[in-house]
């Protein structure tokens, strides 16, 4: 059966809404604009949707040649402006890495320390995709969710829970999982197939209104077990990948494994 891309889900500011293109051009580090920024405490650790749900009602867009970013709720824009990056910043990102930024300056932090109850700082990554958890690509497959669904006796799991940056139909369930250093061609992109996405409780939240309404770790555990990733054991849900020559992915495109 052809495998073909389903949904793009990105997003400039880590932990915000995201959105779903019909595009998205593929680069060496990961989709453009993708994750750019995030939010740190006042610890300097990084702020997810784990944390608090705050966030998930709220929407971002990046202009990057003009430099002018966007974040909006529900009744339209709450901040724009073109953003003035001040003092060097390092976050921890989950103990797992630390991130290089500069935190933006003016209303920004105040916006969303109104907004989250607690004291943030947004900070642009000095990389490209800085604001990636491990890999700047994910994969995941309708036929996982369905899996998921059907073994927690649901009629379905919403599938944006867990923020995947592209989705897929015409493969078996967690197929992707087998994926590992395996080449594929998505659309005009060529990318290898990583290791599995160790997910957390941020995927416990309801993708529109932030609450926590699914046990969704435990779902996956009931079936899967606790399996390995790069994170010692846990819930694997999902798989990294990298590219290995950029391109533009679409929706409709085919997956094509090129060494199964």
């Amino acid at each position: 059966m052809t495998m073909q891309v389903t949904r793009l889900s990105v997003t400039p500011i880590k932990g915000l809404a995201l959105s779903h293109p019909t595009s998205i051009d593929i680069t060496s580090t990961g989709a453009y604009g993708d994750r750019a920024f995030y939010l740190v405490d006042a610890d300097d650790r990084l702020v997810s949707i784990a944390k608090t749900g705050a966030l998930v009602g709220l929407s971002a867009t990046w202009d990057e040649d003009g430099q002018i970013l966007t974040v909006s709720g529900s009744g339209g824009a709450l901040l724009t402006g073109v953003i003035s990056l001040g003092a060097r910043h390092r976050a921890n990102f989950f103990g797992f890495r630390e991130a290089e930024g500069r935190v933006v300056e003016g209303a920004w932090g105040q916006l969303f320390s109104d907004l989250a109850g607690q004291p943030l700082r947004l900070v642009k990554a000095d990389d490209s995709n800085g604001g990636r958890d491990v890999e700047p690509l994910t994969l995941l497959g309708h036929a996982s969710i369905a899996e998921l669904a059907r073994r927690s006796g649901l009629e379905q799991v919403d599938s944006r829970r867990f923020r995947m940056l592209i989705e897929f139909d015409g493969a078996a369930p967690h197929e992707e999982d087998s994926w590992d250093g395996q080449t594929l061609t998505v659309g005009g992109a060529v990318i290898v197939g990583g290791g599995p996405v160790q997910r957390c409780a941020g995927t416990t939240r309801n993708p529109l209104s932030g609450e926590v309404d699914l046990r969704t770790l435990t779902l996956i555990g009931d079936y899967r077990g606790r399996q390995q990733s790069i994170f010692g054991p846990g819930f694997n849900f999902g798989v990294y990948a990298t590219t290995l020559a950029p391109g533009r992915v679409s929706v409709g495109d085919v997956l094509t494994l090129e060494h199964p």
